[in-house]
């Protein structure tokens, strides 16, 4: 897919990987739709936007709480059209799993598996129509490893590999594609938090020795946007922590 002039709605981009993809999608001249829970966009996005003269509109609204098919139908409306969806908003709240509560485990499904679908079912309706779309959804290679104190998060990545999958299959039949990005250990703000000693522990794990950037993640959301004979993937991105 040619990407000029292309509308791309990223969930959960004020930050982190999310305002990478928006970066990124505005340097190929797409149009965005950026998603936050905020009222206002996050000056330092607005203005990394505004360098590259991109054209977006701010959706704020908490995906976790708020109607989806309202907010799909919102989000369609405010450029007519809908050609690329990357369901990128999701939280963790790690805990040993004897230990977890009913509320963790609900509230990750909910923010990671659950809006994905029913956000990608309003959306697609609509791509149906014009037999076309592109949908990249946010996994992580604990969804294909699992990891210890992750459970409910583990669980959700997990299943939105499986939920890519199956609608990549349908999605085909519209020539809709659907593919999935699961990251390693990115350098966020999170992964800045961590102690010295858990990034060394978690350094001996990765062979290229480093922390991925958000925006190589971006790259990898520009690549399965553009090739056209991609779809039903899960594309790893982790420096070769999973081989």
């Amino acid at each position: 897919m040619e990407l000029k002039d292309k509308v791309v709605f990223i969930t959960g981009s004020t930050q982190g990987i999310g305002a990478a993809m928006a970066v990124a999608f505005a340097r190929q001249g797409a149009k965005l739709i950026v998603n936050g829970r905020k009222q206002e966009l996050p000056k330092d996005l607005k203005d990394a936007l505004d360098k590259e003269n991109a054209d977006y509109r701010y959706l704020s609204a908490d995906l976790a709480q708020d109607n989806l098919e309202e907010i799909g139908k919102t989000a369609w409306n405010l450029f007519g059209k809908i050609d690329v969806l990357i369901n990128n908003a999701g939280q963790a709240k790690d805990k040993m799993f004897i230990g977890m509560h009913d509320a963790d485990f609900e509230e990750v499904l909910n923010l990671d598996l659950k809006v994905p679908f029913f956000l990608s079912k309003a959306i697609m309706k609509r791509m149906n129509k014009e037999r076309s779309g592109v949908i990249i959804n946010l996994s992580s290679v604990v969804g294909l490893h699992g990891n210890v104190g992750q459970a409910n998060y583990a669980a959700a990545k997990a299943g939105l590999i499986g939920f890519t999958k199956s609608i990549a299959r349908e999605g085909a039949l519209r020539n809709i594609r659907v593919n999935a990005i699961a990251p390693g250990m990115i350098d966020t703000e999170m992964t800045q938090k961590l102690s010295e000693r858990v990034k060394k522990n978690i350094l001996e794990q990765i062979p290229l020795k480093r922390l991925g950037s958000t925006n190589e993640v971006a790259q990898g959301a520009v690549f399965l946007v553009q090739n056209d004979y991609v779809t039903g993937q899960t594309i790893v991105i982790d420096g070769g922590m999973t081989i």
